[in-house]
């Protein structure tokens, strides 16, 4: 049996790590298999989001320590696989249970996270002398602010999933057992929208870490005059030209 399940829902991918008897810990093979699926959602054109979650009712407890094997190259995959990959599309986490380790990292991966209620995400690695080597110790102030994330990133306490969204971690706060129908749902309505600007907004964001805010600016104007040369925009503003879509009202 497959430890990565892939699931097609009309143009959003599903990802689903199954590996329930050890929480969905990650060995080298399901790393692997994580980065061949991703880079196969990259690539397919008739597909726009996608969501990663966990099976079991938990999302992933990091790396499995009682595998052999795992990545700790310093070029190449991430120990997790995908940690060092940029897509060019989105990535949705639903989260149930347990993102802790380098199960959060991949949480962090993703661009957004919509958490259930009962979610749990943290450090736990910290116990056991287990470094972050999949982004964790860079998305994570990025994401939540330096105090926030030196929090869990020192004591490795375990944050619910009221505090992540209010410091950030999450963006999406649901029931139990909501988190993919809720993903799926958002994954929908991104892929409903405007691809191209969708696409390079969301790279320009990504990009302009590793640059002066005035390469930012400029890399942010190249980008944006591309996508007006597409004439993606043009046809935009003869919808709203029409009516559609204004005051936040969805567009056909």
């Amino acid at each position: 049996m497959t430890s990565v399940l892939l699931d097609r829902d009309g143009d959003v991918l599903v990802v689903t790590i199954s590996r329930p008897e050890v929480r969905n810990a990650i060995d080298r093979t399901t790393a692997d298999a994580l980065v061949a699926a991703f880079g196969d959602f990259d690539a397919d054109a008739t597909l726009s989001t996608a969501v990663l979650t966990g099976a079991g009712g938990g999302f992933c407890a990091g790396a499995d320590l009682r595998a052999v094997g795992m990545r700790t190259e310093e070029e190449g995959d991430a120990p997790l696989g995908v940690s060092r990959m940029l897509l060019g599309k989105p990535v949705i986490a639903a989260v149930e249970g347990h993102a802790v380790a380098g199960g959060l990292e991949l949480a962090l991966w993703c661009d957004l996270r919509v958490a259930a209620m009962g979610a749990v995400f943290g450090v736990y690695c910290r116990r056991f002398g287990v470094p972050l080597m999949d982004g964790g110790t860079i998305r994570l102030p990025r994401l939540v602010g330096q105090g926030c994330a030196l929090d869990m990133i020192l004591t490795g306490r375990p944050v619910d999933a009221e505090e992540a969204l209010r410091i950030g971690l999450a963006n999406r706060l649901v029931p139990t057992g909501d988190a993919l129908p809720a993903s799926l749902t958002l994954a929908h309505e991104l892929a409903a929208l405007p691809q191209t600007c969708l696409r390079s907004d969301r790279m320009s964001v990504h990009e302009q870490w590793s640059l002066s805010t005035a390469d930012a600016l400029l890399n942010e104007t190249r980008r944006g005059l591309a996508v007006i040369a597409s004439g993606e925009t043009a046809q935009g503003a003869e919808r709203f030209a029409r009516g559609d879509g204004r005051h936040g009202t969805p567009i056909p």
